[in-house]
């Protein structure tokens, strides 16, 4: 599988929002996450880094 986890940058500290993320799509002011499961968040964020093998997205507020 190739879904992702994505994690929220709070300064030093990384903070997993969500789990199994299929889809990164921009909206007006932000990004939302769709996982595998359905579930779908809005964030005031950016993109900070893509960790592909690792399986990780990292977003910045």
């Amino acid at each position: 599988m190739c879904e992702a986890n994505a994690y929220l940058i709070k300064g030093e500290e990384e903070e997993m929002i969500m789990e199994a993320v299929d889809t990164v799509e921009p909206e007006d002011g932000g990004i939302k996450l769709t996982s595998i499961f359905g579930e779908q968040k809005f964030l005031k964020a950016r993109i900070h880094s893509l960790s592909l093998v690792d399986h990780k997205v990292f977003l910045k507020e």
